[in-house]
Formats: C-alpha cells, structure tokens, sequence
C-alpha cells in the first residue's frame, strides 16, 4: 500500500511518523488518522482530499524540484478519502497528538520560502507546518532543496532535550526527525546523497548513510547533519518532527565544534 510507512512503533519511538504513497491515474486512497494529525503534501501530482464533509482540491506539482505546493491538514480520529485523476506520489507526514483541529487547506502561495546558509552550505527551505507559519498541535514539516555540491543540514544541530537557559528561557525543544529523501537525476542516472547523525557520550549513536530517492533517515537523539548533496545530483529531504512537549516549538542547539560556520555565511553570498 506505501512506498514507506514509518510509524511510532516500527520506529521505536512516541511521536512523529511518515507515510508515502503513490497513486495511478484515477486511483484512491483511504487513510485513517488514528491518534494523529496528518497532513497530505504533494510530492509529485495533484489530488483531491475529502475529510469531515470538506473537500480539498490539491493543484501539486511536477515535482520537488519544480515549486513549493499546497497541501491539506487532516485531524486526529478522521478518515481521509485521497483520489488522483492524473496520478501522482504524496507525502502522509504525523504527529501524535490528543487534539483534535478542523481540517484545513494550505496555499503554496502562503507557505514562507527562506534562504539559509551560503557559499557550499546554501540551501533553501520551504516552512510547510512549523509555528508561526501553519496551526497544528504537535506536528512540524519543512522540507529542504540543497544545490549539488553543498551541505545543508550544517552545522550539526540536535533537539533532543529540553533545556532552559539561567533565566529560564527555552533553548532546546525534545523532537524526533524523520529525513526523507529524494535526489535529481543526472544525464547519466540516479544521484546519491550521504546523511550524518552522531550522538553524545551520554548518549551514543553513529550513522553515516548513503541516501538515494525513496530513503529515509530516523534521528531518534544526537547531532544530526551535514546532509552532503554529490555534486550535479541536487537533494531535495522532507523533514517530519514532533516530541512530548506541550509546546509546540523547534528549538536547536549546535554542535559546539561547528556553530561558529554560521558567522561565516553574513560576508559569503
């Protein structure tokens, strides 16, 4: 039925999960919340999305490459009708959670576009569902379209925690990330990509990946990046988050050894 079905439990963890499901033309899908809140967002395609007496007509996109796109929020305990009249791959991300919203449609027009990093670390990310950009309860969803060539993701970062300062201001939220992954082709074929995770000495982990379309990465806790993009293979990830807090927020904390890149990037272009 899915071309990846990440959930809470085949991840081992409590929160955030990530279905991917491809439809042919003039196909159908039924999708059952659950215990979460979802949204549908076009990889590829358009689709209309029938929830709680609401019909959403999605326009999509050629591909993840091509432009951002709209999307619809599906609440918890809902069931979802998806239908495509011309086919297309759509992206399921969640976030358990105990409330339950309306659902509602996105405009690709309102999504906020941003560029971050410079030189070989530039890359832009387009801010679906975090706060301030689209209500939800627990779940965020940005994804990320790096240049061939350059490193995103970077410096490393981790929110595994949540930390306050001395004043008792929040400084790092506790969230799972999912990356999921797609790469552009070449004249030559599929491209590759490679994705580091490493944790702490409190709590170890160690994972370098070589990615390709299709792949996911699970970053339970630790310093997550550089997400290296080969060079004449653009990278496109979809990045899923939610955690235990109350609040809904994404607060990181760089890996001491390679924050300070970020003063680099105010005199690059």
């Amino acid at each position: 039925m899915y071309d990846l079905a990440i959930t809470p439990e085949s991840a081992g963890w409590g929160h955030s999960g990530l279905r991917i499901v491809e439809l042919a033309p003039g196909g159908s899908h039924t999708l059952a919340t659950g215990d979460a809140e979802f949204l549908v967002l076009p990889l590829s395609g358009s689709c209309t999305v029938s929830v709680d007496d609401k019909a959403f007509s999605l326009e999509g996109r050629s591909g993840v490459f091509d432009s951002v796109t709209d999307f619809a929020y599906l609440p918890r305990a809902s069931e979802a009708f998806l239908s495509s009249a011309s086919g297309g791959r759509f992206a399921l991300p969640s976030a358990r959670t105990e409330a339950v919203l309306p659902p509602r449609y996105g405009r690709k027009e309102d999504v906020p576009v941003e560029a971050r990093g410079a030189g070989n670390c530039a890359r832009t990310v387009n801010n679906y569902c975090l706060p301030g950009t689209f209500d939800a309860d627990q779940l965020l969803v940005c994804e990320v379209l790096t240049p061939g060539g350059n490193w995103s993701s970077y410096p490393p970062h981790k929110h595994d925690e949540a930390r306050v300062d001395a004043d008792g201001n929040p400084v790092e939220s506790e969230l799972e990330e999912i990356y999921y992954f797609e790469i552009a082709e070449g004249p030559q074929g599929p491209g590759f990509a490679y994705q580091r995770v490493y944790g702490t000495e409190e709590r170890p982990i160690d994972v370098l990946a070589e990615v390709r379309s299709g792949d996911a990465v699970l970053v339970p806790h630790g310093w997550h990046g550089p997400s290296v993009a080969a060079p004449g293979h653009d990278l496109y990830y979809l990045n899923v988050m939610a955690g235990p807090g109350q609040d809904r927020a994404w607060l990181i904390c760089d890996d001491p050894a390679h924050g300070w890149v970020r003063t680099t990037w105010e005199t690059r272009s």
